[in-house]
């Protein structure tokens, strides 16, 4: 399995059994390998044939197509890449299933999605989409319905909460701090994310980490970066106003602390991953019992290091916190000029946290990009970190 493959694991694979994977998991690989390249022209042919057969649909999607097929190709790489992995496609696709609920998604629809997603892989597949082509994409299709609706159909939980913008601050030009107020707490656990709507841009989903543990008063904290292309990030970082009203769903991710495990934290973090590590950070103060906790938290400039005073004030009054600060440019560009010059290491997160070792021994955390994440990840792997030791979540940018 390739290091890419791992990185696409969102949860934890849990001890109870699964159904069994495909029998023909090889022709579902080999067949997507060739329908890959033309994969635009399978997003357009999907969703025109879903909103030809389940019309009310079309009313669950933005006007605007684009982000949408692209996020159902990131899905049908996930399932062909995961397929014959229950024990990691399952529990992910159950959280999904749960997820969707925010959309109005019932029993029918999922009937309606398979016939319009087999039709598209047909029609573009060609004479390569044989009888036993259409059985293997059948089975597969299968695991991923009976997984979302079963956990769907159980959650007894509301689809998604409102919540209302109580503070907006700008941290230069391209990160804002977004603080919400839930109508009723979300039940996260420190350190998962929460996908969420903004009146600027109507249905248009976007993957969001609290920066803060779970509060009584349902606040939470956002830290948002305006990306090149990101129709949502750039609204909400410039457009944002308090009293707007966001759309929030039920929480996913695996990048949580576990029960105490008897062993050390590493958390590594690039750019705005360090919200979910704040968050974590807060949860562990909260503990009688915290475990040594090193953070190494990164960036290309000093910009990106929008936080770094807070967080080591964290470390100043908590002993068992320790933080590294990791410039991948010029560390003399940009150093902040206040105060006592911080120190930093030079390079990026994956040559840092190496060089300082294994970390064998620690539970790790990982968050921000996904190539910051994959090259972290695949570079821990080689110097010896084991793979179950670490947690991660395949972030998209928008």
């Amino acid at each position: 399995m390739t290091v890419d493959q791992l990185l696409t694991a969102d949860v934890e694979p849990p001890a109870e059994e699964h159904p069994p994977p495909p029998a023909s998991a090889d022709l579902v690989r080999s067949s997507f390998a060739l329908i890959e390249p033309r994969a635009e022209e399978v997003g357009r042919a999907f969703y025109a044939g879903l909103f030809g057969l389940a019309p009310a649909t079309r009313a669950m999607f933005p006007v605007n197509m684009q982000v949408q097929r692209s996020r159902l190709l990131r899905a049908l790489v996930h399932v062909v890449q995961q397929v014959d992995r229950p024990e990691v496609m399952v529990p992910f696709l159950e959280q999904l299933g749960r997820d969707h609920r925010k959309f109005g998604v019932v029993g029918e629809h999922y009937e309606a999605v398979g016939t319009a997603l087999l039709n598209a892989l047909r029609g573009v597949a060609g004479p390569a989409w044989t009888p036993a082509v259409h059985r293997a994409w059948s089975e597969a299709y299968a695991v991923v319905a009976g997984a979302m609706r079963t956990a769907a159909e159980a959650e007894r939980g509301p689809a998604g909460r409102l919540g209302q913008v109580v503070g907006h601050r700008r941290i230069g030009w391209d990160i804002a701090v977004v603080t919400v107020r839930a109508e009723e707490p979300v039940p996260y656990l420190a350190g998962q994310y929460v996908s969420v709507e903004t009146p600027q841009r109507p249905r248009l989903w976007r993957y969001l980490s609290p920066a803060n543990a779970p509060r009584p008063d349902g606040l939470l904290e956002f830290h948002v970066r305006a990306v090149d292309g990101g129709w949502v990030s750039r609204a909400v970082v410039a457009h944002t106003a308090v009293g707007d009203v966001w759309r929030i769903g039920p929480p996913m991710g695996r990048m949580h602390l576990e029960p105490d495990t008897g062993r050390d934290l590493l958390m590594v973090a690039g750019g705005t991953g360090y919200a979910p590590v704040k968050a974590v950070i807060e949860e562990l103060a909260r503990r009688p019992r915290r475990p040594a906790t090193q953070v190494f938290v990164g960036g290309r400039s000093w910009d990106d290091l929008y936080d770094l005073a807070a967080l080591r004030e964290l470390s100043y009054r908590h002993p068992w916190l320790d933080v590294v600060a990791v410039v991948e440019g010029d560390i003399d560009a940009g150093r902040p000029a206040d105060g006592e010059a911080p120190a930093a290491e030079q390079g990026t997160l994956a040559d840092v946290v190496t060089r300082y070792g294994a970390w064998a021994d620690h539970d790790v955390l990982v968050s921000g990009s996904p190539a910051m994440i994959r090259s972290t990840v695949s570079r821990m792997l080689v110097a010896g970190t084991p793979l179950d030791r670490i947690r991660y979540d395949p972030f998209t940018m928008d």
